[in-house]
This record gives structure tokens, C-alpha cells and sequence, in this order.
């Protein structure tokens, strides 16, 4: 299992250096996206170099061995780049549930104000119900209207055939009457007898002529409801119309929004090939930023190793009486010198020289004698118990921090030492020289390491100089990536907002759809439910005119059949005069 550690050095010894390193554990690895925190500390392996507060990667066994272990830089950076894409996917996901809240409060209020117009046209087709079942009530009633004229019209054939046999029996009287006048030369005469037989038979035929106002009343009443039910019908034929223009005229609108929607995505697409082509370049800047990171740790580390060897070549020279490390004297200063005050500077330097030696001598005679303290220590430690041990081998960490201390405060004054002894040799060797003693050519087996180390420290000064270089170029790298980095993020969060815009679009164009589909449904009911009312409407109308019409001929014949009845009723009277005067004379 992977863990994520923490290098920690445990104190012991003089000023309290050189301790074991331990492996202080502080997360472990659940998954590839998952970590948890995680408190212990194991011991680390003996080839640990790395320093004290490094923060690595420990892989251990089951039985919390390390299996193995590497610095956690890169990781942790991998770690915390997917770390920041899950917080910005996460925010992404955030906003979008922020925006679908939105779309499901909208959408309710949508639904809310669908259900009220629903409800408002409920009523409209209950009041058109109510309409049409009073439009069937009417309908009855006008067809209870004409049965009555259908009665009345079978009455009236009755009666005029009757008045027909009336009028028959009235022209055989007539005709009788005539032959009776002739036979009595010419007498206009009529007996009361007679008279009386016509005057009952005219009062029969004006009793059989039908009576037509209650008719004609409740014709005219039929006539009155049936405007007023056209006028209803005709404003629902203008709202039909109303609402089939209006449907249109959003069913275009539709069509339009439906393009604009289109071209919307078009330009949605072709910009995210956009961001997508930026997105292509900052993992282009990245991986070159990845190299160039990944060349100065190794500049890095050929300058440490560099530096390193320089030390060692150093040690190396300090440690030999074969090997010097050549100064930089300038000679010709020295040969242009007064030879007094060449003489006086060789004696001070001697002088001083004197002093260091001492000094480093007692520093030596220190480090031996913490030499033999050690070793007294760790003879006491072999023949010492368990528990005495313990405490003794803690005294020993301390001197032998104590003594890895002094021994590295002498190196570098032992090669202080024997820089000195070489600027001195030189001095003396120029001053023998000018006095006219005779001078060697230097101890025989000499090296000097000077131009080594120019050499290393040429070879680490233009190691250093490149990676000023590639650190520039990695600055140069990271502003471009960040800079990329800000395009990439305005875009897609622009490209988000309009994506979101669109399907805001989208979805507001389907509710438009189902309320313009609505719409187009109550025009189609509204066709259904009006053009057979009308046509009933129509034929009922056509009905009771038919029915007006018969009743306008049925006036017309009653008013001719009593006009001949007054004439006759006359002509009776006339002749019953007539009868009377002959009768007195």
C-alpha cells in the first residue's frame, strides 16, 4: 500500500545531529482518486539520504515493511492537479445542479401556470357545454314547436276539407237557390228556412278556418333564440378564428426560434473546437513545462554532484601530504617587492602560521583524545548489562556527534592550514631567491589538484548558467500557461453559459411546442364540437322557416276563405231582403 510520508531524523548527540531517519506517515492511498489521513511513524532504511522535513512516497508490505520509497514532488503534483480538476468539476457539477434547480422551479411555475390555463379552458368548454345542452333544449323546443304546427297543419286539412264539403254543400244550395229563382221568374226571394241552412252552414266554414297567432307567437319566440344562439356561436366561431390565427402565428415563431437554436449550436460547436485547440496547446506548454522541470532536477543534480566532488577533491587534498591545492599569488608583486618588506611578510606569515598549527595541533590532540573516549565508551559498552547499555550507547551518540563535529570544523582548517603553508613555501622560495640562496623546484611528488577543481567548478559555473537558463524558460513556460490557462477558463466557462443558454433555449422552445400543440388541439376540438352545432343550428333554422313559410299560406287561405264568407254572408242577407219585401207587397 502507498503512503505519503514525512522524513524525520531523531535527535541524539552533540547538538543534537546526527540521528536515524524515521518515516512519519501522514496519508495512505484508499483508490487512485482517494486518500485518507493517516498518524504513525516507522523506522526507515538504512540507505535513507534524504534530509530532515522531505516530504517522499513509502510503499509498504503487508507487515509494514518498506518496500520501496522515491521523493513525492511529481506525485503529489499529479495528486493535486486531479485534486484541483475534481474541485473544478465538482463546482462545475454544483452549478449545474444549481442550474437544473432553477430549470425544475421554472418549469413548475410553467406547469402551475399550464394547470391555471387549463382550468380556464375546462370552464370554457363547460360553459360551451352548457351552451350546446341549451342548444339541444332549444332544439327540442323548436321541435316540439313544429309538431304543434305539424298538428295544427293536419287540423287545418281537416277543416278545409270540411270547409271544402261546406263550400261543395253551399254551391249545391247556390245552384238549387239559382234553379228555384228561374223557376219562379226571376224571384229574388229566400225563405227564412233557407237563410237560416246558409247562415249555419257560412257559421261552420268560419268556425273550420284555423286560428294561427299562438303559432305564429311561438314562432317568432323560436326565431328570437336562435339569434341569440347564433350570436354565441358566432363569437365561439371568432375566438376559433382567433386562436387558429394565433396558433399560426406562434407555429412561425417556433420555426424561427427552432433555426436561431440551430445556428446557436453551430456557433456553440465551432467555438468549442476552439477552446479545444487552446485546451491542445496548454498541454502542449505543460508537457514542455513538464521536460524542462524534469532537466533542471537533472542540472540540479549534476551541480550536486559537482559540488560534491569538489568537496571530496578537497578532503582528498587535506588528507595527503602529495597533494596540494595550488593558490593564487602574484608572483611578479612579490619580485617587484622591497626584499625588507618581502622579508617582513615571510616572517608574519610564518608567524602565523605558527599560531594556526598550534591551534589545529590542539584541535588534533582534542579529536584523538574523543577518539579514545569512544573507544573507552564502547568498551565499557561490550562488557556492560542490558541496562547500562542502553544509557552508554546514548553517550556514545553524543560523543560521536561531538567528535563528527570537530573533525569537520578541522577539515576545513587543516586545508586552511596547508593553503597557508603553500602561500609561505612561495614566499620563502622567492625570498631565497632574491638573496642568492640556492632553490629547489618544488617537493619531489607533488600534485596539485588546483586545475582540477578550476576545471569542476568551470563545469559546475556553466552547469549553473544553463539552468538560470532553462529556469527563465520554465518562467517564460508558466506565464504562457497561465495565461493559457485564463483563455481556457474564460472560454469554457463562457462556452458552459451558452451551452446552458442554448439548452435553456431549447427547453423553453418544447414548452412553447406543447402549449402551441395545446393550442392547435382546442382549435381542432373547437372545429369538432362548432361546425356540427352550426349544422344543426343551420337545419333547425331552415325547419322553422319552412315552418313560417306554411304559416304565411295558411294566413293567406284563411284570409281568402273568410273574405268569401263575409261576401256570402252578405249576399244571404241581400236576398233574405228581397224574400221579405215580396212578401209584404
Amino acid at each position: 500500500m502507498l503512503y505519503l510520508a514525512e522524513v524525520q531524523k531523531q535527535k541524539s548527540g552533540f547538538m543534537g545531529g546526527g540521528g536515524k531517519a524515521e518515516f512519519k506517515l501522514i496519508a495512505c492511498q484508499r483508490s487512485e482518486q482517494s486518500w485518507s489521513a493517516y498518524d504513525e511513524t516507522i523506522p526507515a532504511p538504512d540507505d535513507v539520504t534524504y534530509n530532515a522535513g522531505a516530504i517522499i512516497m513509502v510503499e509498504l508490505t503487508g507487515a509494514k515493511q518498506v518496500r520501496r520509497h522515491f521523493e513525492a514532488g511529481r506525485q503529489l503534483v499529479s495528486i493535486l492537479q486531479n485534486f484541483s480538476k475534481l474541485q473544478e468539476k465538482s463546482k462545475t457539477q454544483e452549478e449545474e445542479i444549481e442550474q437544473w434547480k432553477q430549470s425544475l422551479t421554472y418549469q413548475s411555475q410553467e406547469l402551475n401556470r399550464r394547470e391555471m390555463e387549463m382550468e380556464a379552458r375546462q370552464e370554457q368548454l363547460q360553459q360551451m357545454e352548457e351552451d350546446f345542452e341549451r342548444l339541444d333544449q332549444q332544439r327540442q323546443e323548436i321541435e316540439d314547436t313544429r309538431q304543434e304546427v305539424e298538428r295544427l297543419r293536419e287540423e287545418f286539412d281537416r277543416k278545409s276539407q270540411e270547409l271544402e264539403g261546406a263550400w261543395a254543400h253551399l254551391n249545391g244550395e247556390v245552384r238549387r237557390f239559382e234553379e228555384r229563382q228561374e223557376e219562379q221568374q226571376q224571384s229574388a226571394t229566400l225563405d227564412d228556412e233557407k237563410a237560416g241552412t246558409l247562415r249555419a252552414l257560412l257559421d261552420q266554414i268560419s268556425g273550420a278556418v284555423a286560428p294561427t297567432e299562438s303559432v305564429r307567437e311561438q314562432l317568432h319566440q323560436s326565431f328570437e333564440i336562435l339569434d341569440q344562439q347564433q350570436q354565441r356561436l358566432q363569437q365561439h366561431w371568432q375566438g376559433l378564428e382567433g386562436n387558429r390565427t394565433s396558433a399560426q402565428q406562434r407555429q412561425s415563431d417556433l420555426e424561427q426560434q427552432a433555426q436561431n437554436i440551430r445556428d446557436a449550436w453551430q456557433a456553440w460547436y465551432e467555438a468549442q473546437e476552439g477552446v479545444e485547440d487552446l485546451k491542445a496547446e496548454l498541454r502542449s506548454q505543460q508537457q514542455a513545462l513538464s521536460l524542462k522541470q524534469d532537466y533542471v532536477k537533472a542540472l540540479e543534480a549534476q551541480i550536486k554532484a559537482q559540488a560534491d566532488l569538489h568537496r571530496n577533491v578537497c578532503f582528498l587534498a587535506d588528507g595527503s601530504d602529495s597533494i596540494t591545492i595550488g593558490v593564487s599569488i602574484d608572483l611578479q608583486a612579490l619580485e617587484a617587492m622591497p626584499l625588507d618588506d618581502l622579508q617582513r611578510i615571510t616572517q608574519d606569515l610564518e608567524s602565523e602560521l605558527e599560531k594556526n598549527s598550534k591551534f589545529v595541533n590542539s584541535q588534533e590532540e582534542e579529536l584523538t583524545y574523543k577518539q579514545e573516549e569512544l573507544d573507552e565508551i564502547q568498551r565499557r559498552i561490550d562488557e556492560a548489562n542490558d541496562f547500562d547499555r542502553l544509557q552508554l550507547e546514548n553517550e556514545l551518540k553524543d560523543e560521536q556527534d561531538g567528535y563528527e563535529m570537530l573533525n569537520e570544523t578541522l577539515v576545513g582548517q587543516r586545508r586552511n592550514l596547508r593553503e597557508r603553508e603553500a602561500i609561505l613555501k612561495q614566499h620563502k622560495s622567492i625570498l631565497a631567491r632574491r638573496q642568492g640562496h640556492a632553490v629547489g623546484e618544488g617537493e619531489p611528488g607533488e600534485i596539485d589538484l588546483k586545475p582540477v577543481l578550476n576545471q569542476i567548478e568551470a563545469h559546475r559555473q556553466a552547469m549553473q548558467d544553463e539552468l538560470s537558463q532553462v529556469q527563465a524558460a520554465i518562467q517564460s513556460i508558466h506565464g504562457q500557461i497561465e495565461h493559457l490557462q485564463t483563455q481556457v477558463d474564460h472560454h469554457t466557462s463562457q462556452q458552459i453559459a451558452q451551452r446552458e443558454e442554448v439548452r435553456q433555449l431549447e427547453a423553453n422552445l418544447n414548452d412553447q411546442r406543447a402549449a402551441v400543440a395545446e393550442l392547435w388541439g382546442k382549435v381542432y376540438l373547437y372545429e369538432e364540437l362548432l361546425q356540427p352545432a352550426q349544422d344543426g343550428y343551420d337545419s333547425l333554422r331552415q325547419t322553422i322557416q319552412t315552418i313560417g313559410d306554411l304559416m304565411s299560406q295558411f294566413q293567406e287561405a284563411s284570409d281568402y276563405q273568410l273574405q268569401g264568407i263575409t261576401e256570402m254572408q252578405q249576399m244571404i242577407e241581400q236576398l233574405t231582403s228581397q224574400s221579405a219585401e215580396l212578401a209584404a207587397s
